[in-house]
């Protein structure tokens, strides 16, 4: 069977590989976007769009992000493992969508600008010897940039490195879709600090729906099922347990080197998640961006192996701020700070600013980390020197 060949091969049609596939189509290249799915399609994810994500997305895109529906909201209900911490109505704007109207949206800007439609396509291998995707019905498809952008699960991933995560870090949510009587499209978003060990639970009222889930590390929660119910009914919901979405969730422990030579790995597949938030969108259409520059950069110069040590580079100020995250995360969620924090919380106008700008994506994680080094030394220096810091 006839071998088709393209400048950059993008596996995966979510944020990360929309944005990679359309940056490189614009750029000139011929580029393909592969996915097993077609779109619309369903995924798990709360759908909250931040203000990094409606930045990035303008840099990336030139234009403001116009898919519908997209809902302002300027109020946040807070709680600590159940426990009330306030309304906040003054809040930075937050804006909640669909999952699959949003991916749907990138999808069609990506073909749009030129990339050549796989999706509702299967990959059979991965050789990245001959540089080549081996598909379900036979057919190979040449690269000379291969992007993994097939998520948490990634193939790609695990072609490389053997495995797409490492089970002692990853993250697991669940998530259900509430409608009928929890229809209350005017509700505040409602965030619960803990609901999970090392996590959090996410209430996104929508205008068809109230989008309700939970997620934590999955080493620390042998019951994610259990703290499911134990927010539902803090919510006063009562759930179908067999109706639940489930899926790993990468924040934490993004890869140090998400690549190798013609090969490179973005939004979910490195691990480009936020580990206090989990808010992955901005970084997964940021970091499609940047591989498909570095590959711009590579493919130009003839030399298509240095794409991932390009790609690394461009990468830094990212895993920077989430390296610094990770260090904040251990204030809020490691058990023997959590009562320091949460008190904090409760009775700080500062720090529950800061939460919902971190929330909202208005500031980075450097300055949070400064004012609290500023503000509370010892606690921070005990977040830094935990044993497994996470």
């Amino acid at each position: 069977m006839q071998t088709e060949s393209y400048d950059v091969v993008v596996i995966g049609a979510g944020p990360a590989g929309g944005a990679a596939a359309y940056t490189a189509a614009r750029a000139g290249l011929c580029a393909a976007l592969i996915d097993h799915k077609t779109f619309p399609r369903n995924k798990l994810c709360g759908g909250l769009i931040t203000g990094r994500s409606l930045r990035y997305f303008r840099e990336v895109f030139g234009e403001e992000l116009s898919v519908q529906p997209l809902e302002r909201k300027d109020a946040i209900e807070f709680r600590f493992q159940g426990r009330p911490l306030g309304v906040i109505d003054d809040a930075p704007p937050l804006y909640l969508s669909m999952r699959w109207d949003l991916d749907h949206h990138l999808c069609r800007k990506a073909l749009k600008a030129g990339a050549k439609d796989m999706t509702g396509q299967s990959v059979d291998a991965i050789d990245t010897t001959a540089r080549q995707v081996v598909m379900k019905d036979g057919r190979r498809i040449g690269y000379g940039v291969l992007v993994g952008a097939d998520g948490v699960n990634s193939a790609v991933a695990r072609r490389l490195f053997g495995r797409s995560f490492d089970r002692a870090r990853i993250g697991f949510g669940l998530e259900i879709e509430a409608t009928g009587t929890h229809v209350q499209p005017a509700a505040p978003i409602g965030v619960d600090i803990a609901a999970a060990r090392w996590g959090y639970g996410w209430c996104f009222p929508k205008g068809c729906s109230t989008t309700i889930g939970v997620g934590g590390l999955l080493s620390e929660n042998g019951d994610m099922k259990a703290a499911m119910a134990r927010y539902l009914s803090s919510l006063g919901i009562e759930g179908d347990l067999r109706a639940y979405k489930g899926q790993f969730l990468p924040f934490g422990d993004f890869r140090k080197r998400p690549g190798r030579d013609a090969v490179v790995l973005v939004g979910d597949a490195a691990g480009l998640v936020d580990p206090i938030t989990g808010e992955g969108i901005a970084y997964a259409i940021k970091s499609g961006q940047l591989a498909a520059q570095a590959a711009m950069t590579a493919l130009g110069a003839d030399r298509p192996d240095t794409t991932s040590d390009t790609y690394r580079r461009l990468l830094k100020p990212i895993h920077r701020s989430l390296r610094t995250a990770n260090v904040l995360r251990n204030l809020i969620f490691r058990p023997g700070l959590q009562g320091a924090f949460e008190q904090a919380f409760r009775h700080s106008d500062t720090v529950r600013r800061q939460y919902m700008d971190l929330l909202a994506g208005e500031v980075e994680y450097g300055r949070i980390l400064m004012a609290c080094l500023c503000r509370s030394p010892r606690i921070i220096r005990l977040a830094v020197q935990s044993k497994g810091v996470r």
